[in-house]
């Protein structure tokens, strides 16, 4: 190294040393500002007397509603807190305000009464009066709908909504657990500036998501379960965007997501939906219609649909709108960079559902292109399986780019055609969960990269959110904590002469099934329990769990850093006579569906009864587990989650060197010691068996 090299060096390594000290600094100032920060006023609602305002089960709205009264007038305070775990039985509306924060703990539950009986329209949340409201946000709690003990009123038709804005702008709902209603999730009329995220939505009457004449909508990061009708729903909007949102149905519902435009009176050019997961919808994955009298070509175009997937969208065998995407009645659609994979009837079609949702006009023209489309099936009605449908020729086109087409049980096209699609040497597929594999020789190797760029459940570390409103001290730490992590990558890249330029990843892989293995109940197949247990009991015999979480999405990655499975103990209330020492192996392969103490699938019996496994050194009914804690007999459930390292576990499924069987998970002495965690059928998602798994990118 010559003299004026060493010289560059050594400043280099200053200017980093110097940046080091001023981070470090600004740690300490940082942690100084935002523990002597004033609380944010809060007017709290409990059931035991300890809150601002009490109720007791019974009309619980009157307190709930004078606690957002008190906050309305008094300008200083901002927010309303639901204390859980308690359940708040109302039989009239809650009344919120402008400026206000109607939040609670994720084990506080508003809940309709049985046999309320209200009138249509009177939703359980709404605004204090009909005048614009503005700066609204409801979060952080469960809302049950009570469906089962209303069931006098029909669903879809505007009976017990669960929030319900007028003329209000500026709303928030996130972080939420909404279900089993007879209307809507949030329906918002005559709104603007509305976001709408990281909700779980399970079941409900009408649409989760429903926006009527409103402008300036955003839903991301919500996991929607359909029943009655859509997931996301825009009526006559414009300025929305759709993304990273989970949405299915089972066996019920309608489109996934839902576009409409009826006459003339609005404009609808400016709607983004991408990086969707679209799965088992009952209809089409979205829906898309313009209807009503005449309307011009500027006002109902340019819809973008991009980077999704729709996986067997369409289910329902008797609805003729089933498929990927069913459009019709706007102008320049833009459907690209998608993933179709199993839909029925079409992957992309052009449809009028019925003679209500007629379009007027002609040369509606919509451009699909760099979309990957395979394995599409045939409908009784909705059509033989077809990559693309024009059943409105006379008055829609297609103008068809670059697609990748495979395997599609009607064949690519009926009624539409494309000089440049290509058809899919098989060895694509086998691509499609290989990002960033080396793939230029295969036929339409640029769809590739079509699809979701980031799937719903997989987020940067920093952007993860457990659903709960960090409190002053939780959120000190977190920003020290990402201070500290941004200087320990600047300190790396100093020392190693490296730039770490990966950010850490955050996946939450979905549980695909638990199953409890009951040595008492031999032939008993154990799937849909709100618990999981382990141990033994003397009037119940032995128990153990088998695990499965879908880990595709991590490819063939072999840079997990840590994957961490979490469990939340919550029975017996009581001391047991041994410690219980939980240990996980991997599992034989087995079947959800049927797996018990005896069998790991139908007519294949386990050889050794509860289970065979491998422990950490491939040996057969090992007793070297991967992971393994111990739960002292002494202590009590104390409403928390419990952590087990099944990194090494999971870093074989992910590399290949195993499939992926899951985890069995047992006591290792199985004398006395019973407890028990909350399964993934648990109505608190917050509360289910979860495994985080960190990962970079390299």
């Amino acid at each position: 190294m010559n003299e004026n090299q060493w010289i560059h060096k050594m400043g280099e390594k200053k200017k980093k040393g110097i940046l080091i000290l001023i981070l470090t600094i600004l740690i300490a100032s940082i942690a100084v500002t935002l523990s002597s920060a004033s609380p944010e006023m809060t007017v709290y609602v409990n059931t035991d007397g300890s809150g601002d305002f009490n109720c007791d089960g019974i009309d619980d709205q009157v307190e709930i509603n004078k606690a957002l009264a008190y906050v309305a007038e008094h300008p200083e305070f901002t927010t309303v807190h639901l204390k859980g775990p308690n359940t708040y039985v109302i039989s009239s509306s809650i009344f919120i305000g402008s400026d206000t924060v109607l939040e609670g703990d994720s084990t506080a539950v508003i809940k309709l009464e049985d046999k309320a009986d209200w009138p249509l329209e009177k939703p359980l949340i709404t605004q204090i009066d009909s005048s614009e409201s503005q700066n609204i946000t409801v979060k952080g709690f469960e809302i049950d709908g009570n469906h089962d003990r209303n069931k006098e009123k029909g669903r879809g038709k505007g009976y017990y909504n669960l929030i319900h804005f007028l003329n209000c702008k500026n709303i928030q709902v996130h972080d939420m657990y909404m279900h089993d209603n007879h209307g809507d999730g949030l329906k918002v009329v005559k709104g603007s500036n509305i976001q709408f995220y990281n909700n779980t939505i399970y079941k409900l009457g009408h649409d989760a998501l429903y926006v009527i004449y409103s402008s300036n909508v955003e839903a991301w990061n919500n996991k929607i379960t359909c029943r009655t009708n859509s997931g996301l729903r825009i009526y006559n909007g414009n300025h929305v965007k759709f993304y990273n949102n989970v949405i299915n149905s089972e066996g019920e519902g309608g489109a996934g997501i839902e576009i409409q435009k009826a006459g003339s009176s609005t404009v609808m050019n400016d709607i983004e939906i991408y990086n969707n997961l679209l799965y088992e919808t009952n209809a089409a994955g979205i829906w898309i219609t313009g209807y009503g009298s005449v309307y011009s070509k500027d006002s109902a175009k340019d819809v973008h649909i991009h980077n999704n997937k729709f996986y067997k969208t369409g289910i329902n065998p008797g609805a003729d709108w089933s498929g990927g995407v069913v459009l019709n009645g706007f102008y320049d659609t833009l459907i690209e960079n998608n993933i179709f994979d199993g839909c029925y009837g079409a992957a992309i079609a052009h449809k009028e559902v019925d003679n209500e949702f007629s379009s007027t006009g002609s040369g509606y023209t919509t451009i699909a292109r760099n979309n990957i489309i395979i394995n599409t099936q045939s409908s009784s009605t909705a059509g033989e399986g077809y990559a693309f449908y024009n059943k409105l020729e006379n008055t829609h086109s297609f103008i068809l780019q670059n697609n990748c087409l495979l395997n599609n049980a009607g064949g690519n096209y009926m009624y539409a055609s494309s000089e440049s699609d290509m058809q899919a040497d098989p060895a694509l597929v086998e691509q499609l969960d290989k990002k960033g594999s080396s793939a230029e020789n295969l036929p339409c190797a640029e769809a590739l990269q079509a699809g979701p760029q980031e799937l719903p459940y997989e987020i940067d570390e920093h952007d993860t959110d457990a659903g709960q409103e960090e409190g002053p001290e939780s959120g000190i730490e977190r920003m020290i904590s990402k201070i500290v992590r941004f200087v320990k990558n600047i300190f790396l890249s100093f020392t190693s002469g490296e730039s770490d330029n990966e950010n850490l990843k955050t996946a939450l892989p979905s549980v695909v099934s638990d199953n409890r293995l009951k040595e008492e109940s031999p032939n008993t197949t154990f799937r849909e329990t709100e618990y999981m247990d382990l141990g033994e009991r003397s009037e119940g015999g032995k128990y153990r769990d088998v695990i499965l979480f879908e880990l595709n999405q991590l490819g063939g990655t072999n840079n997990i850093e840590k994957a961490t499975l979490s469990l939340f103990w919550y029975y017996p209330d009581e001391a047991r006579p041994e410690d219980t020492i939980l240990e996980v192996y991997r599992p034989e392969k087995w079947c959800e569906e049927h797996v018990t103490w005896e069998a790991r699938e139908t007519g294949t019996l386990w050889q050794n009864p509860g289970g065979d496994w491998y422990d950490k050194n491939g040996v057969s009914q090992g007793s070297t587990p991967y992971a393994t804690i111990t739960i002292k007999g002494s202590i009590l459930p104390d409403k928390r989650y419990y952590e087990l390292d099944v990194t090494e576990l999971v870093q074989e499924y992910t590399s290949g060197k195993y499939e992926n069987t899951g985890l069995l998970i047992k006591a290792k002495v199985e004398n006395r010691n019973y407890i028990a965690f909350y399964s993934s059928e648990w109505q608190d998602k917050n509360q289910r068996p979860k495994l985080t798994i960190e990962y970079t990118g390299k």
